[in-house]
């Protein structure tokens, strides 16, 4: 887990714990080995929990600089669907869930088109079509990322659980709280309107 004295995490470490974000896979990329405390018997690779932190506090300032209407969130995997609607729902934003039609980001042609200023994927292997599309059209990309994946084509990696729907609803909760607070919706995390649970659907 490696904890560092003092520090004040976004959450108590046990909601973490029992979220399951710190889980990651078997698999490990030198990308990812940055974010990793410690590879299990079993073989899985476990997330150092403040840097989870770390990264999910620059990832709401990082998004904050963007008004709600210009930041897109695309979630394919079944799991994150719910979380990323209701993130977008919460703080304004457009959310594209399910498949991903070619051309959203590219073709101005398209009925789909939409020109976002940011691209908040998923999971970096589901959502790949999104992140190329975003790459293509010089958008900034952000993605909640497992330690089997790349940073290719992404601005900034949020290490954790991808895979498990409540891993990825504390991830989307914690972003919205941070998203409202840098962008003064809010007074303070403790005034956070919506409850975890609404995330987890």
């Amino acid at each position: 887990m490696a904890r560092r004295k003092n520090v004040q995490l976004l959450v108590p470490v046990e909601k973490y714990l029992s979220a399951g974000v710190h889980i990651g896979t078997t698999f490990r990329t030198k990308d990812m080995s940055k974010f990793i405390y410690k590879t299990r018997p079993d073989r899985l690779n476990i997330f150092d929990i403040t840097k989870i932190d770390e990264r999910l506090r620059i990832a709401g300032r990082f998004l904050s600089y963007y008004e709600p209407g210009d930041i897109v969130v695309v979630a394919r995997r079944k799991q994150a669907q719910h979380p990323a609607k209701k993130f977008a729902e919460v703080i304004g934003a457009i959310a594209i869930v399910g498949r991903f039609v070619p051309g959203t980001f590219t073709n101005p042609y398209g009925k789909e088109y939409i020109e976002p200023e940011v691209v908040f994927v998923s999971d970096p292997i589901s959502d790949r079509e999104a992140i190329l599309e975003a790459a293509r059209a010089r958008i900034p990309v952000l993605a909640i990322a497992n330690s089997g994946n790349t940073f290719h084509n992404i601005d900034l990696v949020i290490p954790g659980n991808n895979r498990g729907r409540k891993s990825l609803a504390l991830i989307y909760w914690i972003l919205a709280r941070e998203y409202m607070l840098n962008k003064g919706m809010i007074e303070s995390r403790d005034k956070f309107p919506v409850p975890l649970e609404e995330f987890e659907g």
